[in-house]
């Protein structure tokens, strides 16, 4: 059955690139797109990377990031060649000819024969250093209530990033004594608590050993002392 869908697909499957604006405003502490001044210098010859949704969609991918070789540009629309092999997608092969608008593009491999330098990325600062932090507060149901930063932990192995020493706690206002004494948590980048709740980001270069609550009344994050021992039931 999944080989004669495969086949179904191939036939008469197409594809859709997907606007990638919508997906850095929700998540802009950790996806990235190019500035303004990138897109527009984007021309014949460099490589840009694109996301392409398969319709139907795939059994085991939402969307594949694949770069294309940009060969004419005309205004705001682009057209290149894919130069990946797709995972799951049999509408789709590498060569085939892709046209796309500049503001599709996620990311930029410039051509080491352009004419004219591509211009300077802004800096920007990145959030993917670890962290600890409340389920509640990563899928949006709950705020965070209270934060502390402890001496990171070591790092692991496989690491690719280090530990921050932050750990976010949620608001505890309507969590049962179960739910606040066994929490359930992730080890996980800052950035994606930035996305869910970036109010505490003016403190996120406090020193080890720092802490704050949250004052519901006002909304700010006041000073206390590091550690929380007892709860209002």
């Amino acid at each position: 059955m999944g080989l004669f869908r495969d086949r179904l697909r191939g036939w008469f499957g197409r594809y859709e690139i997907e606007d990638p604006r919508p997906i850095a405003a929700e998540a802009p502490y950790t996806f990235y797109l190019p500035s303004e001044n990138e897109l527009l210098a984007v021309s014949p010859g460099d490589l840009v990377k694109l996301i392409f949704r398969s319709i139907p969609d795939s059994s085991e991918w939402g969307a594949e990031r694949m770069w294309v070789i940009v060969t004419a540009a005309e205004g705001a629309w682009l057209t290149g060649t894919l130069d990946n092999h797709p995972l799951d997608m049999p509408q789709l092969k590498a060569g085939d000819r892709v046209t796309f608008a500049r503001g599709h593009i996620i990311d930029i491999d410039w051509s080491e024969d352009r004419a004219i330098p591509p211009p300077t990325a802004p800096a920007r600062r990145e959030y993917w250093d670890r962290c600890f932090v409340d389920d509640q507060i990563l899928d949006g149901r709950l705020k965070v209530e209270y934060l502390y930063r402890e001496e990171p932990d070591p790092p692991r192995d496989g690491d690719k990033y280090p530990d921050s020493g932050w750990r976010f706690r949620c608001d505890t206002r309507g969590l049962t004594k179960e739910e606040y004494e066994n929490p359930s948590f992730s080890y996980i980048a800052i950035g994606k608590v930035l996305n869910a709740d970036d109010s505490w980001l003016p403190l996120i270069d406090a020193p080890v050993g720092s802490a704050y609550l949250r004052d519901w009344e006002t909304g700010a994050f006041q000073p206390m002392s590091m550690h929380r021992d007892d709860r209002d039931d």
